[in-house]
Protein backbone atom coordinates (compact mmCIF):
# COMPACT_ATOMS: atom_id res chain seq x y z
CA UNK A 1 0.00 0.00 0.00
CA UNK A 2 1.85 3.28 -1.07
CA UNK A 3 1.99 6.51 1.40
CA UNK A 4 -0.71 8.09 -0.31
CA UNK A 5 -3.68 5.62 -0.07
CA UNK A 6 -3.03 5.37 3.56
CA UNK A 7 -3.34 8.86 3.75
CA UNK A 8 -6.59 8.83 2.21
CA UNK A 9 -7.76 6.11 4.27
CA UNK A 10 -6.34 7.80 7.30
CA UNK A 11 -8.73 10.85 5.99
CA UNK A 12 -11.19 8.69 6.07
CA UNK A 13 -11.47 7.17 9.05
CA UNK A 14 -13.67 8.63 11.70
CA UNK A 15 -12.10 8.72 14.88
CA UNK A 16 -15.35 9.65 17.32
CA UNK A 17 -15.91 5.89 17.66
CA UNK A 18 -15.46 4.48 21.03
CA UNK A 19 -13.60 1.60 19.37
CA UNK A 20 -11.07 3.61 17.82
CA UNK A 21 -7.65 1.94 16.51
CA UNK A 22 -6.08 5.42 15.06
CA UNK A 23 -5.41 8.58 15.65
CA UNK A 24 -4.49 12.05 14.00
CA UNK A 25 -2.73 14.80 15.49
CA UNK A 26 -2.23 17.63 13.47
CA UNK A 27 1.09 19.96 13.87
CA UNK A 28 1.10 23.70 13.38
CA UNK A 29 4.73 24.69 14.00
CA UNK A 30 5.44 28.56 13.74
CA UNK A 31 2.77 30.86 12.51
CA UNK A 32 4.69 33.28 13.00
CA UNK A 33 5.04 34.76 9.10
CA UNK A 34 1.54 33.97 8.86
CA UNK A 35 0.44 36.36 12.06
CA UNK A 36 2.63 39.04 10.37
CA UNK A 37 2.22 39.03 6.64
CA UNK A 38 -0.07 36.66 5.77
CA UNK A 39 -3.13 35.50 8.01
CA UNK A 40 -4.85 34.42 5.19
CA UNK A 41 -2.36 31.48 5.22
CA UNK A 42 -2.92 30.54 9.09
CA UNK A 43 -6.89 30.56 7.73
CA UNK A 44 -6.68 28.08 5.61
CA UNK A 45 -4.89 25.57 7.88
CA UNK A 46 -7.78 26.19 10.65
CA UNK A 47 -10.01 25.92 8.06
CA UNK A 48 -8.61 22.56 6.32
CA UNK A 49 -8.69 21.13 10.60
CA UNK A 50 -12.15 22.43 10.45
CA UNK A 51 -12.98 20.38 7.26
CA UNK A 52 -11.21 17.53 8.36
CA UNK A 53 -12.51 17.41 12.20
CA UNK A 54 -14.03 13.91 12.48
CA UNK A 55 -10.44 12.63 11.69
CA UNK A 56 -8.56 15.09 13.80
CA UNK A 57 -8.07 14.00 17.31
CA UNK A 58 -6.40 17.11 18.38
CA UNK A 59 -4.06 19.92 17.47
CA UNK A 60 -0.88 21.28 18.63
CA UNK A 61 1.00 24.62 18.28
CA UNK A 62 4.84 24.69 18.63
CA UNK A 63 5.15 28.12 19.71
CA UNK A 64 6.27 31.35 17.91
CA UNK A 65 2.72 31.96 17.30
CA UNK A 66 3.85 35.79 16.36
CA UNK A 67 6.58 37.34 15.11
CA UNK A 68 6.42 40.41 17.28
CA UNK A 69 4.26 39.53 20.19
CA UNK A 70 2.07 42.77 19.62
CA UNK A 71 -1.82 43.14 19.67
CA UNK A 72 -1.82 43.58 15.77
CA UNK A 73 -0.18 39.81 15.44
CA UNK A 74 -2.10 37.90 18.65
CA UNK A 75 -5.48 39.16 17.03
CA UNK A 76 -4.79 37.45 13.76
CA UNK A 77 -3.63 34.05 16.03
CA UNK A 78 -7.06 34.45 18.25
CA UNK A 79 -9.18 34.99 15.63
CA UNK A 80 -7.69 31.93 13.93
CA UNK A 81 -7.64 29.41 16.32
CA UNK A 82 -10.70 30.78 18.30
CA UNK A 83 -12.66 28.89 15.16
CA UNK A 84 -11.61 25.89 16.60
CA UNK A 85 -13.19 26.31 20.36
CA UNK A 86 -15.70 23.31 21.39
CA UNK A 87 -15.72 22.10 17.08
CA UNK A 88 -11.71 20.51 17.73
CA UNK A 89 -9.66 20.44 20.71
CA UNK A 90 -5.72 22.41 19.92
CA UNK A 91 -2.85 23.15 22.60
CA UNK A 92 -0.55 26.26 22.24
CA UNK A 93 2.99 26.44 23.00
CA UNK A 94 5.04 29.81 23.18
CA UNK A 95 8.12 30.28 21.74
CA UNK A 96 10.84 33.01 21.96
CA UNK A 97 9.04 35.40 19.62
CA UNK A 98 5.67 35.62 21.70
CA UNK A 99 7.42 36.74 24.79
CA UNK A 100 9.43 39.81 25.65
CA UNK A 101 10.17 43.24 24.12
CA UNK A 102 9.06 42.91 20.71
CA UNK A 103 9.41 38.97 20.43
CA UNK A 104 12.91 39.53 21.46
CA UNK A 105 12.68 37.08 24.62
CA UNK A 106 14.93 39.70 26.54
CA UNK A 107 12.68 38.27 29.32
CA UNK A 108 10.01 36.29 29.96
CA UNK A 109 6.75 38.41 29.71
CA UNK A 110 3.74 36.79 27.98
CA UNK A 111 1.07 38.93 29.36
CA UNK A 112 -0.25 39.21 25.41
CA UNK A 113 -0.67 35.34 24.97
CA UNK A 114 -2.18 35.75 27.95
CA UNK A 115 -4.62 38.31 27.04
CA UNK A 116 -5.73 36.51 24.01
CA UNK A 117 -6.17 32.91 25.44
CA UNK A 118 -7.04 34.35 29.00
CA UNK A 119 -7.78 30.80 31.51
CA UNK A 120 -11.62 31.66 31.62
CA UNK A 121 -12.31 30.96 28.42
CA UNK A 122 -9.28 27.71 27.71
CA UNK A 123 -10.74 25.82 30.78
CA UNK A 124 -14.10 25.70 28.65
CA UNK A 125 -12.47 23.81 26.15
CA UNK A 126 -11.47 19.99 25.56
CA UNK A 127 -8.81 18.39 27.48
CA UNK A 128 -7.55 21.10 29.25
CA UNK A 129 -6.46 20.62 32.83
CA UNK A 130 -3.90 22.99 34.83
CA UNK A 131 -1.57 25.56 34.66
CA UNK A 132 1.89 25.34 36.20
CA UNK A 133 1.18 29.26 37.80
CA UNK A 134 -2.04 30.55 38.15
CA UNK A 135 -3.51 32.54 35.29
CA UNK A 136 -1.14 31.88 32.93
CA UNK A 137 -1.08 29.38 30.07
CA UNK A 138 3.03 29.58 29.22
CA UNK A 139 2.63 25.91 31.19
CA UNK A 140 -0.33 23.66 30.73
CA UNK A 141 -1.17 19.85 30.79
CA UNK A 142 -3.95 18.45 28.92
CA UNK A 143 -5.56 14.91 28.95
CA UNK A 144 -7.49 13.30 26.00
CA UNK A 145 -8.54 9.97 24.86
CA UNK A 146 -8.64 7.78 22.02
CA UNK A 147 -10.64 5.06 22.18
CA UNK A 148 -8.57 2.94 24.91
CA UNK A 149 -5.43 5.18 24.64
CA UNK A 150 -4.81 7.87 27.07
CA UNK A 151 -3.19 11.26 26.29
CA UNK A 152 -1.22 13.07 28.36
CA UNK A 153 0.49 16.82 26.67
CA UNK A 154 2.73 18.52 28.86
CA UNK A 155 3.03 22.20 26.34
CA UNK A 156 6.10 23.87 28.14
CA UNK A 157 8.01 27.25 27.80
CA UNK A 158 10.36 28.22 25.65
CA UNK A 159 14.02 27.28 27.52
CA UNK A 160 11.67 25.83 30.33
CA UNK A 161 13.50 26.71 33.52
CA UNK A 162 14.40 23.89 35.81
CA UNK A 163 11.21 24.60 38.54
CA UNK A 164 9.12 24.03 35.02
CA UNK A 165 10.56 20.70 34.65
CA UNK A 166 10.37 19.92 38.07
CA UNK A 167 6.79 20.74 37.63
CA UNK A 168 6.58 19.20 34.69
CA UNK A 169 7.72 15.62 35.97
CA UNK A 170 5.66 15.59 38.85
CA UNK A 171 2.76 15.80 36.22
CA UNK A 172 4.38 13.08 34.29
CA UNK A 173 4.26 10.69 36.88
CA UNK A 174 0.99 11.58 38.29
CA UNK A 175 -0.54 10.15 35.05
CA UNK A 176 1.97 7.47 34.94
CA UNK A 177 -0.89 5.36 33.47
CA UNK A 178 -1.07 7.54 29.85
CA UNK A 179 1.41 8.27 26.94
CA UNK A 180 3.22 11.17 27.71
CA UNK A 181 3.60 13.84 24.34
CA UNK A 182 5.81 16.98 24.97
CA UNK A 183 5.18 19.85 23.48
CA UNK A 184 7.69 22.54 23.09
CA UNK A 185 9.63 25.29 21.15
CA UNK A 186 13.06 24.68 21.32
CA UNK A 187 14.42 20.51 21.68
CA UNK A 188 15.32 19.33 18.39
CA UNK A 189 18.48 20.47 15.75
CA UNK A 190 18.18 20.54 12.08
CA UNK A 191 20.56 17.86 12.04
CA UNK A 192 18.85 15.36 13.58
CA UNK A 193 20.23 15.57 17.25
CA UNK A 194 18.62 17.95 20.21
CA UNK A 195 19.51 21.20 20.61
CA UNK A 196 22.70 21.74 22.77
CA UNK A 197 26.33 23.73 23.03
CA UNK A 198 27.42 24.46 19.86
CA UNK A 199 24.39 24.78 18.00
CA UNK A 200 22.66 28.11 16.83
CA UNK A 201 19.17 29.55 18.63
CA UNK A 202 19.98 27.73 21.74
CA UNK A 203 17.67 29.23 24.90
CA UNK A 204 20.74 30.23 26.75
CA UNK A 205 21.72 32.80 24.28
CA UNK A 206 18.61 34.99 24.43
CA UNK A 207 17.89 37.19 27.10
CA UNK A 208 15.80 34.69 29.14
CA UNK A 209 19.03 32.94 29.08
CA UNK A 210 21.98 35.37 30.43
CA UNK A 211 20.74 36.90 33.16
CA UNK A 212 20.11 35.09 36.14
CA UNK A 213 21.26 31.76 37.76
CA UNK A 214 21.95 27.64 36.53
CA UNK A 215 18.69 26.46 35.41
CA UNK A 216 16.93 29.60 34.25
CA UNK A 217 17.06 27.76 30.95
CA UNK A 218 17.29 24.12 29.84
CA UNK A 219 17.91 23.13 25.70
CA UNK A 220 17.04 20.00 24.56
CA UNK A 221 20.11 17.96 25.85
CA UNK A 222 18.88 19.16 29.25
CA UNK A 223 15.27 18.41 28.66
CA UNK A 224 15.85 14.65 27.69
CA UNK A 225 18.34 14.57 30.59
CA UNK A 226 16.35 16.31 33.42
CA UNK A 227 12.51 15.18 31.91
CA UNK A 228 11.69 13.34 29.02
CA UNK A 229 14.11 9.87 29.54
CA UNK A 230 13.43 9.43 33.16
CA UNK A 231 10.02 8.95 32.68
CA UNK A 232 8.80 6.10 30.51
CA UNK A 233 5.58 7.22 29.52
CA UNK A 234 6.89 10.50 27.37
CA UNK A 235 7.02 8.64 24.19
CA UNK A 236 6.76 11.61 21.75
CA UNK A 237 8.19 15.15 21.50
CA UNK A 238 7.51 17.87 18.83
CA UNK A 239 9.46 21.08 18.19
CA UNK A 240 9.71 24.03 16.14
CA UNK A 241 11.92 27.20 16.10
CA UNK A 242 15.31 25.98 13.99
CA UNK A 243 15.99 27.38 11.20
CA UNK A 244 18.89 26.12 8.16
CA UNK A 245 16.20 22.79 6.49
CA UNK A 246 13.55 23.29 9.48
CA UNK A 247 13.33 19.35 9.97
CA UNK A 248 14.66 16.70 12.62
CA UNK A 249 13.81 13.14 13.27
CA UNK A 250 15.36 10.88 16.05
CA UNK A 251 14.47 7.83 18.24
CA UNK A 252 15.77 7.69 21.34
CA UNK A 253 15.75 5.24 24.13
CA UNK A 254 14.60 6.06 27.58
CA UNK A 255 15.85 4.73 31.09
CA UNK A 256 13.22 1.97 30.58
CA UNK A 257 14.15 0.97 27.05
CA UNK A 258 11.29 2.51 25.23
CA UNK A 259 11.58 4.37 22.09
CA UNK A 260 10.77 7.91 22.42
CA UNK A 261 9.74 9.51 18.90
CA UNK A 262 11.33 13.69 18.52
CA UNK A 263 10.66 15.68 15.89
CA UNK A 264 11.04 19.13 14.36
CA UNK A 265 9.21 20.79 12.14
CA UNK A 266 9.83 24.39 11.15
CA UNK A 267 8.35 26.00 7.60
CA UNK A 268 8.84 29.87 8.52
CA UNK A 269 10.48 32.10 6.65
CA UNK A 270 14.37 31.49 6.81
CA UNK A 271 14.30 28.35 6.81
CA UNK A 272 15.99 26.79 3.56
CA UNK A 273 13.01 26.97 0.48
CA UNK A 274 10.42 28.95 2.43
CA UNK A 275 8.03 30.79 0.61
CA UNK A 276 5.20 33.35 2.05
CA UNK A 277 6.98 31.77 6.02
CA UNK A 278 6.10 28.27 4.75
CA UNK A 279 2.79 28.45 2.28
CA UNK A 280 0.69 26.82 5.08
CA UNK A 281 2.89 23.34 5.20
CA UNK A 282 1.53 21.32 8.83
CA UNK A 283 2.61 18.26 9.96
CA UNK A 284 -0.06 15.42 9.97
CA UNK A 285 0.91 11.95 12.88
CA UNK A 286 -1.23 9.03 11.88
CA UNK A 287 -1.15 6.50 14.35
CA UNK A 288 -2.28 3.18 14.22
CA UNK A 289 -2.73 1.36 17.25
CA UNK A 290 -3.91 -2.16 15.85
CA UNK A 291 -0.77 -2.77 13.46
CA UNK A 292 1.58 -0.42 15.70
CA UNK A 293 2.71 1.78 12.85
CA UNK A 294 3.02 5.40 12.92
CA UNK A 295 2.90 7.39 9.30
CA UNK A 296 3.84 11.35 8.95
CA UNK A 297 3.46 13.89 6.20
CA UNK A 298 3.75 17.23 5.10
CA UNK A 299 0.98 18.85 3.60
CA UNK A 300 -0.29 22.57 2.67
CA UNK A 301 -3.64 23.30 2.51
CA UNK A 302 -2.85 26.51 1.10
CA UNK A 303 -1.43 25.44 -2.02
CA UNK A 304 -2.96 21.91 -1.93
CA UNK A 305 0.32 20.26 -2.25
CA UNK A 306 2.64 17.71 0.11
CA UNK A 307 5.89 17.50 0.50
CA UNK A 308 7.53 14.15 -0.76
CA UNK A 309 10.83 14.07 0.87
CA UNK A 310 11.85 11.69 2.87
CA UNK A 311 12.39 13.72 5.26
CA UNK A 312 8.86 15.38 5.18
CA UNK A 313 6.93 11.86 4.75
CA UNK A 314 8.02 8.76 6.88
CA UNK A 315 6.97 5.89 9.01
CA UNK A 316 7.88 3.65 11.94
CA UNK A 317 6.84 0.25 12.80
CA UNK A 318 6.55 -1.54 16.16
CA UNK A 319 5.44 1.76 17.90
CA UNK A 320 4.43 0.87 21.57
CA UNK A 321 1.19 2.51 22.49
CA UNK A 322 1.61 1.99 25.71
CA UNK A 323 2.70 4.24 29.03
CA UNK A 324 4.89 1.37 30.49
Amino acid sequence: MNNKLIFLLAIAFVSCSPKIQKARIVLLPDTQTYAEKYPEIMMSQIDWVLANKKSINFVLQQGDLTNNNNDEQWQVVRSSFKKLNNKVPYVLAIGNHDIGDGGRANNRDAHLFNKYFPLTEMRQLSGFSETKNAGKLENAYYLFETGKIKWLVLSLEFGPRDETLTWADKIAKKYKDRIAILNTHAYMYSDSTRLGPGDKWRPQVYGVGKDSVNGSVNDGEQIWDKLVKINPNIRFVFSGHILNGGVGTLVSMNDKGKNVYQMLANFQSGVAGSVKGGNGYLRIVDMDFKNKKLFVSTYSPYINDFKRENAHEFSFENVEFSAQ
